[in-house]
């Protein structure tokens, strides 16, 4: 299948199956699409629709969300993980909201935090209408599948080669729609488990399934030993019942968010109340 019946195939499908009724695709502009993008790493669509309608009605607008103190969109964000997203989105915010607008250029958005290659490709197709390739994991599962890509994608090489594969599909015409609709068919066709193949538009020509292998891609991540970590969280009340928190350095787990007061040892935490008579 060359690029154009793949284009042509996964549009037809699109026009048919495509999601075209979530809260960020209506009134689209930059701001919209890069706040769904960030949202939508690593978190799947019914658990961001929620915190989108949410940001939405606080910060309508980029300049909203630059001017809002960063707790106040850590509160926000608070439940979606991955914590850093929501610091780099405030620093972004304050950049394009001093420059006046997004940048609608690669170069001029990969210069903002947070923002990577796959985001800012979507972030120009979508909103730009300009063609730029995108590798979120829905699209490294079907394109890994569609040309039984071996090996785990993450790995640079392969990633590499996923990214040319990428490139070569994406068209010139219809772009939002393209990036939208193979985003779509790796989020509710070509799943992780089961996959529905009978009804991929590609399914003619994807070499997995022709294999009978779908199973075996993509690749498992290679399995590593994690990490052990003991600590120690002091719960501490006054007579009013009032807990004491304290502000988490702004990197790392739980970065810039209010905990219980975290230490090493036992010993490093009796040390601690002594200093304050505790």
């Amino acid at each position: 299948m060359n690029p154009a019946a793949f284009q042509q195939n996964l549009l037809a499908w699109f026009d048919q199956h495509g999601r075209k009724d979530l809260p960020w695709q209506q009134d689209l502009t930059p701001y919209r699409v890069w706040l769904s993008e960030t949202m939508l790493q690593q978190t799947q669509v019914a658990t961001v629709i929620p915190y989108f309608n949410a940001f939405i009605a606080k910060f309508p607008d980029v300049t909203s969300l630059a001017n809002a103190p960063v707790d106040e969109v850590l509160h926000l964000w608070s439940g979606l993980g991955y914590y850093a997203r929501a610091r780099n989105l405030h620093k972004t915010a304050q950049l394009v909201a001093g420059q006046g607008n997004f940048p609608d250029t690669l170069d001029g958005l990969l210069e903002l935090p947070g923002i990577g290659k796959s985001t800012a490709g979507a972030i120009l197709s979508i909103a730009f209408n300009n063609s730029q390739p995108i590798l979120d994991g829905n699209v490294k599962r079907v394109l890994t599948r569609f040309k039984a890509v071996s090996g785990w994608p993450g790995n640079s090489a392969v990633d590499k080669e996923l990214w040319a594969i990428s490139a070569r599909l994406t068209p010139n015409h219809r772009v939002a729609d393209y990036t939208q609709a193979i985003m779509d068919l790796g989020a509710t066709v070509c799943t992780r488990s089961k996959p529905a193949c009978h009804a991929c538009p590609l399914n003619a020509a994807c070499v997995a399934r022709l294999a009978d292998n779908i199973s075996a891609f993509p690749s498992k991540k290679p399995l590593k030993a994690l990490p052990v970590k003991q600590v120690i969280f002091l719960l501490l009340s006054d007579v009013d019942k009032q807990i004491l928190l304290e502000k988490r350095p702004p990197t790392g787990i739980w970065g810039g968010l209010w905990s219980l007061p975290e230490f090493a040892s036992i010993t490093a935490a009796h040390d601690w109340c002594l200093t304050r008579n505790i």
